[in-house]
């Protein structure tokens, strides 16, 4: 019988993170300096970031190490199991197979915390006493309450108001680590409080929770803040996903063709995509990334590659990326993870290379391919990782019109079980078709 769990023993997760910007074949846009357009140096962003994230966000170097610190608390749920997924093989009645990487795993149930440890580690280490952040759907809050929990810093998160209000038991986590959250826009900042006179009852958006977030890093010297996606040194921890992929994979002597992420910021699609970007990049293996957003926030479908403020007051740097514009406001839907502006700028680089394509899809055929998954598989995926889970079904059900046996690897970011309350309106029929 074939296996349905390929598993790692914890000496083998990696040691090093992969940083894909040593292979780009095309250099990285550099953030410019919004006063002057010139781009900035390390010295620029050492308000809010500690010095040791900011060498990994221009790092040439292939490979990074693990703090052993690290890896110590990786190790509660790292190695993350990849499945074969036999059961939607059968479903579907595709010759297609089907993998997933899972790591909803983790104690916050996604992704995050493989770059919240991290991130919390460097900050400790510079003395850092206070982390403020922003989060959608409140995984990369929750991930962050617990790195800061591990080691001993306040945390300050700002949740965009739509999930907020959609997930309260993401702000029950967020402060049975530790810290504190509040609804952005908030009174709390004085951006906040502008864009809720303007817009009372605005859903919000990452954008303005970031401006919020940074606004209170830089008004308080004990404070840095952090970013869950969207920037080098984010993606580049992440890779630990694909690193230890492709190391189950050849365990049962496999490669996948296709390789699926959702992608909002961009960091879960990173994570397990980079690795296997690198084999493309090299000429070993020509892989298909798919990068798969929602239809009410599609930033590399509809977007403009451009350069653009990462946050909506117009406090960051300038990056080039795939974007829909800094004061873009999506519909409120359920995978709040997905609900931003802009791209990472090394996706949005590789997008505009040809090496990855994306797809976008609507929220009711998200939630559709949910279910189908959470009845043959067994877990409840979050919308943000359905979003993955729907472009698998659409390529599996294409093998299954071709007769072609592709190895198709998917990413389940994350588990929704503080998303039962997006599934209830999905089965009531209350959720809009965005």
């Amino acid at each position: 019988m074939e296996s349905t769990k390929i598993l790692l023993d914890e000496n083998e997760m990696p040691k090093k993170w992969y940083n894909i910007l040593a292979d780009l074949p095309t250099p990285l846009a550099p953030p410019l300096n919004p006063a002057t357009n010139e781009p900035i140096g390390p010295e620029d962003l050492a308000a809010i970031f500690p010095m040791e994230l900011i060498k990994q966000e221009m790092s040439p170097e292939q490979y990074i190490d693990i703090p052993e610190e690290v890896r110590d608390i990786y190790r509660l749920w790292r190695p993350s199991p990849v499945y074969r997924a036999h059961r939607l093989e059968k479903a579907l009645g595709t010759p297609a197979k089907i993998y997933y990487k899972y790591e909803g795993v983790s104690p916050a149930g996604s992704h995050k915390p493989n770059t919240s440890i991290p991130q919390a580690y460097y900050n400790m280490k510079e003395g850092v006493e206070r982390i403020t952040t922003e989060t959608g759907a409140g995984q990369w809050g929750s991930a962050l309450s617990l790195a800061c929990n591990y080691f001993d810093m306040e945390c300050k998160v700002y949740m965009v108001r739509s999930s907020f209000k959609q997930k309260p038991y993401r702000k029950s986590l967020i402060n049975l680590w530790g810290a504190t959250v509040v609804p952005s826009p908030s009174p709390d900042t004085q951006f906040g409080r502008k864009i809720l006179e303007e817009f009372p009852d605005t859903s919000g958006s990452l954008g303005i929770a970031i401006s919020e977030a940074i606004e209170d890093a830089a008004l308080h010297d004990n404070t840095k803040y952090s970013l869950g996606s969207v920037l080098n040194h984010v993606m580049l921890h992440q890779t630990v996903i694909g690193l230890e992929t492709q190391k189950q994979l050849e365990k049962v002597d496999e490669y996948p063709d296709v390789v699926i992420g959702c992608c909002g910021g961009g960091s879960n699609l990173a994570g397990l995509s980079f690795p296997y970007l690198k084999d493309k990049i090299n000429g070993k293996k020509d892989v298909e990334v798919i990068a798969v957003e929602p239809s009410a926030c599609p930033t590399l479908t509809k977007g403009k590659y451009e350069y653009d403020f990462g946050d909506t007051a117009e406090m960051t740097p300038l990056l080039k990326m795939y974007t829909l514009g800094h004061a873009f406001v999506p519909p409120a839907i359920h995978a709040g993870g997905l609900r931003y502006h802009g791209d990472s700028p090394i996706i949005s680089n590789l997008y505009a290379d040809g090496l990855i394509t994306a797809e976008a899809y609507h929220q009711i055929e998200i939630f559709e391919a949910a279910v189908t998954f959470a009845r043959s598989e067994g877990i409840v995926p979050a919308p943000e990782s359905a979003h993955a889970i729907k472009s698998a079904i659409e390529h599996a059900l294409k093998c299954k019109q071709s007769g072609e046996e592709k190895t198709i690897l998917f990413g389940l970011s994350g588990h929704g079980h503080f998303d039962m309350a997006s599934y209830d309106k999905y089965f009531s029929k209350e959720l809009s078709n965005e």
